[in-house]
């Protein structure tokens, strides 16, 4: 187990510098220049000049791509002169839009992300396994038939559309509820979630119809198999062959998608956290898109590639404590 961990960390290294070269080289390949942007319309060759220099765009691709990785695990001093700048570990560089450090501003908007991410995930499970080990042991019988119905009506109703009610329902007219705006955790648990209550229901609506299919599916099969048969003929309760023997095999598949969907997510709902006004990775990722600011898309792109692949890894080695036969 210790030396298929360490192969995994391996990788999980190797598809983070590939995640950040591609990012560099499709930004290298664009038209658009930062430093122009920065310099702004009349603006001198020397200026532009010296701008170029103090980002650092004057070094050729592989020299950026080096400073970049190696910033960030000792630190990067750019520029020069009385425009010398400091990053420290762990150096992302500074954004060209504000000249924030790109560590700080995804540290100051990871909370945000993460309260939505995991509020989000608690709903999405409960409601979509209830649902999906319900519709399961109902096979072909009226409950099976409503609730896969409803699942694929949710699953196909896209998450602004879904927010968009949600505000207008909840809002507007029932006034049942606050408009998001987010509270931290520590400042007042009670409006932290009650204005985080209708970005967890748009996106757990969606992400809970796909769960519940895919919960049905497996549960279905897992309920067929010998040892299930074998559970049942020795008098064990059905409590205890659905939850302990079905269910807890049947998880692997969902813990693969749901390492997926969370690792995601915690890098940011880009369009939740935009049509709710969440300052998260994700709308701090859509500004940076729509200015070109390639240093906060390139920490929020690895952020998210972290992220993900962590996820993947942690689901690997649960998939031994989930289902028991995989120990064989």
């Amino acid at each position: 187990m210790i030396l298929y961990t360490l192969r995994r960390l391996a990788g999980v290294i190797g598809v983070l510098i590939a995640v950040a070269a591609v990012t560099f080289v499709i930004f290298y390949v664009l038209p658009s220049d930062p430093a122009a942007a920065a310099c702004g319309k009349a603006c001198s060759a020397d200026r532009l000049a010296a701008i170029r220099s103090h980002m650092g765009l004057d070094e050729p691709l592989w020299r950026q791509f080096w400073d970049f990785l190696s910033g960030i695990f000792t630190g990067r001093t750019m520029g020069s002169g009385q425009y010398t700048l400091h990053c420290g570990f762990p150096c992302l560089g500074y954004s060209y839009e504000n000249s924030e450090a790109v560590w700080d501003l995804l540290m100051d908007r990871l909370p945000v992300s993460a309260s939505l991410a995991l509020g989000a995930a608690v709903l999405w499970l409960a409601l979509g396994l209830s649902a999906g080990v319900a519709a399961a042991l109902r096979k072909d019988t009226l409950t099976d038939r409503v609730l896969m119905v409803g699942a694929v009506g949710a699953a196909s109703l896209p998450v602004y559309f879904t927010s968009m009610m949600l505000i207008y329902g909840l809002i507007r007219v029932a006034d049942l509820l606050p408009y998001p705006s987010y509270v931290p955790f520590t400042d007042d648990p009670a409006r932290w979630a009650s204005n985080l209550l209708l970005p967890w229901l748009a996106l757990a609506v969606l992400y809970a119809a796909m769960y519940a299919r895919q919960s049905r599916s497996s549960m279905i099969e897992t309920m067929a198999e010998p040892y299930i048969r074998t559970a049942r003929a020795k008098g064990l309760p059905r409590r205890t062959v659905v939850v302990k023997h079905g269910l807890r095999s049947g998880m692997t598949p969902i813990l693969t998608l749901f390492g997926m969907d969370l690792g995601g997510l915690l890098a940011g709902a880009v369009i939740t956290e935009s049509l709710f006004g969440l300052p998260g990775i994700g709308r701090l990722f859509y500004g940076a898109l729509s200015t070109g600011d390639q240093p906060v898309i390139l920490g929020v792109t690895l952020l998210a590639a972290t992220f993900i692949v962590v996820a993947n890894l942690a689901v690997d080695l649960l998939y031994a404590v989930v289902d028991p036969r995989v120990r064989l």
